[in-house]
């Protein structure tokens, strides 16, 4: 059962078991008379409206996200409003429906005695709201904490590629800088497409697996001037995988990783493959290079790949992959992204 079908029950039965002791107990006194049956069925409607009202409240205000103290007045106030309004409402449909010999106004003590009661009830029913919504709730803070946690850890793996990947670039721009300002210019402007598509990336942290490729190609176009001929490319993009989301720089992480250990040590270079296609309900990801799995040479962080796989973790849990292996004298990465986050 849904939580608001739960409430519903909850508030039909409750106020309906109290109406109904209510309506029985007025006509042990002056029998069943029309006006106390109808006069009972409205205040059961009211009271319903009322404290589903006084509901909508609480949680437009956040009143239960106040300190204790604050918490327990408020409410407390709310449901003597609350209690009050109904006492009104009741004296109101009674004079209405008896004006010539009205109980209340005979009788100013058991309008009081009703307002009391009234109150006292509504105020349970406060207090069993709050405390029947307490492990909901709580549940609800555990997770939008999880969530807060899991952008932050989320946005720090991002800022750690961006030295990352500037690092290299910058490395590949210097040298020209002297020799042929003219192309160290065009690079510099292609750096600088780069690190705008990484600063506009979606909020969602995926982007069109076509715009990560544009992204590589600027990547790649400053690689080959430092590797010139060593440094072929072949593309593979199924159409159908171009409009598939994935996490930005996320591609340019394999890139880098399999032109600076893979092509870039090789004194004859070698050609880098790019390749997606649709496998079931997936995005398969591939990129390989010339070489072979090795223990990583000291120094090397392997900032790219740690920071994929954990980026991979967070946005997909167990539904995506990364595998590294050796296939016939290259290495080939493999990422598996589900269609759908």
């Amino acid at each position: 059962m849904s939580l608001m079908k739960t409430y519903w029950t909850c508030q039909v039965a409750g106020w309906g078991s109290y109406t109904a002791m209510g309506m029985w107990a007025a006509s042990q006194q002056v029998g069943w008379r029309p006006s106390v049956v109808a006069g009972y069925l409205l205040f059961f409607l009211y009271s319903i409206a009322l404290t589903d009202l006084f509901r909508r409240e609480i949680l437009r205000r956040r009143w239960l996200n106040a300190p204790l103290g604050r918490v327990f007045g408020t409410l407390l106030l709310g449901a003597v409003v609350v209690g009050a309004i109904q006492s009104l409402l009741v004296f109101a449909v009674d004079l209405a429906l008896q004006p010539r010999s009205n109980t209340f106004v005979q009788h100013p003590s058991i309008a009081l005695t009703a307002w009391v009661g009234i109150t006292g009830v509504t105020a349970g029913w406060t207090v069993l709201y709050v405390s029947l919504t307490a492990t909901r709730r709580s549940r609800e803070k555990e997770v939008h904490l999880q969530l807060a946690l899991r952008e932050a850890e989320l946005r720090a793996l991002e800022a750690q590629i961006n030295p990352h990947f500037l690092f290299n670039c910058l490395n590949s721009i210097r040298g020209l800088v002297t020799e042929d300002p003219a192309l160290a210019q065009d690079l510099i402007t292609r750096l600088a497409n780069i690190l705008r598509y990484n600063l506009h990336r979606d909020l969602n942290h995926t982007v069109p697996l076509a715009s990560e490729v544009e992204v590589v190609s600027d990547y790649l176009a400053l690689e080959s001037v430092r590797l010139e001929e060593r440094l072929k490319v072949r593309l593979a993009i199924e159409p159908a995988a171009a409009s598939v989301p994935i996490p930005p720089m996320l591609l340019q992480s394999l890139v880098e990783n399999a032109v600076k250990h893979g092509i870039a040590p090789l004194p004859g270079g070698g050609e880098l493959f790019i390749g997606a296609r649709i496998e079931g309900g997936a995005l398969a990801l591939e990129v390989d290079n010339p070489g072979s799995l090795a223990e990583p040479a000291s120094g090397s962080t392997k900032v790219g790949l740690t920071n994929t796989r954990e980026r991979l973790r967070i946005l997909y849990g167990g539904r995506a992959s990364l595998q590294l292996e050796n296939r016939d004298g290259r290495v080939a990465a493999t990422v598996l992204i589900p269609k759908t986050a």
